[in-house]
C-alpha cells in the first residue's frame, strides 16, 4: 500500500459538486491499494500516518504527531500511484489492486486510523473526485508498505 500524506491547514473532496469528506488542520492522504496487498500493509500504513512527526512542537520543530496535534484525516483513494512510466510515457496500472480488494483494504486502513483516535473523513471510491489542499508548508511525506522508497 502506497500514501501521500500532506499535512495540510484544510482538505476538501467533492463529487458531482458536492462536498464528500472535508477536514481542517491535518492531513490529505492519498491512498493507493497494490496487487497482493493484505490487511497488515493497510494497517503499517495506517501506523506510519497515525504516529508520524511532522506537526510542530512549541519549539517550532517538526516533534508531534497527528494525534498530539489533534488534526484529522482526510483519505482518499487515488489507485494511480501505483502506476508504472517506466520506459512509457502512458502509465500502466498492472500493480494496482482490483476495484473490489482497493474498496476492502483502503477501508481496512480507514477503520485502522479511526481506532487510534483520529477522526477522518473519505472521499468516494472510484468517483471522479475534484480536491483541494491547502498543503501546509509544504509538508509532503510518501509512505509504501513494501518499503520500495
Amino acid at each position: 500500500m502506497r500514501a501521500v500524506v500532506q499535512r495540510c491547514t484544510s482538505g476538501t473532496v467533492t463529487v458531482g459538486g458536492k462536498i464528500a469528506g472535508q477536514v481542517g488542520k491535518g492531513y490529505v492522504v492519498l491512498a493507493s491499494v497494490g496487487r497482493g496487498d493484505t490487511d497488515e500493509d493497510a494497517a503499517y500504513v495506517a501506523a506510519k500516518v497515525t504516529n508520524l512527526r511532522v506537526f510542530e512542537d512549541e519549539n517550532g520543530k517538526m516533534n508531534k504527531s497527528i494525534l498530539d496535534a489533534g488534526g484529522s484525516v482526510l483519505a482518499v483513494s487515488q489507485f494511480t500511484l501505483h502506476g508504472d512510466t517506466r520506459g512509457q510515457r502512458r502509465p500502466a496500472f498492472v500493480d494496482a489492486a482490483p476495484p473490489d480488494e482497493g474498496l476492502r483494504l483502503f477501508n481496512v486502513f480507514v477503520e485502522a486510523v479511526r481506532k487510534m483516535g483520529v477522526v477522518v473523513e473519505t472521499g468516494v471510491f472510484g468517483a471522479h473526485m475534484m480536491i483541494h489542499i491547502d498543503n501546509d508548508g509544504p509538508v509532503t511525506i510518501l509512505i509504501d508498505s513494501k518499503k520500495t522508497f
